[in-house]
């Protein structure tokens, strides 16, 4: 029996799972889901959302919105936590080690993010949408992280 269909390559694979990830996002704003990946297995998944238990933007409203704040600025001023974040904390809650692992991630991580992973061990990493963010990715160059802009059947 002959069967047509293309085996994704891992990269699509996992990049894939990061979008259904993503849409258990509570933000208003942008959606995004990350994975931590190590030998083929996932370690760790994460999307950008209020902390558990508490209220969702989704529910009570965007406090960026209300305050008119620019994408990209003043994170401190959000309920939500960053899908890079909420992967590694994960990780660090179940006792699992990221240490040389690579993160698949919707959107490129900002410098906060960036600064987390680099200090969690993460080698490499794969992105599918920009968030420019040049600060973040001069520290992902001098710690040597490789970012990949991930492109469809790579």
């Amino acid at each position: 029996m002959s069967d047509n269909r293309t085996r994704p390559s891992w990269e699509t694979y996992f990049m894939d799972i990061a979008h259904l990830v993503a849409k258990r996002s509570t933000c208003r704003r942008r959606a995004v889901g990350a994975l931590l990946v190590k030998d083929k297995r996932i370690l760790s998944t994460g999307y950008n959302g209020a902390p558990s238990g508490l209220k969702h933007c989704l529910d009570i409203g965007c406090l960026r919105e209300k305050l008119n704040i620019a994408s990209g600025e003043r994170h401190e001023l959000c309920r939500g936590i960053h899908a890079e974040q909420n992967a590694i904390i994960q990780a660090a809650l179940h006792g699992v080690s990221i240490k040389d692992a690579t993160l698949f991630c919707t959107n490129q991580p900002c410098l906060i993010c960036a600064k987390m992973l680099i200090n969690a061990g993460i080698t490499k990493i794969y992105y599918h949408s920009g968030y420019p963010d040049a600060m973040s990715i001069g520290m992902f160059k001098e710690a040597n992280v490789e970012l990949i802009k991930y492109r469809e059947n790579s």
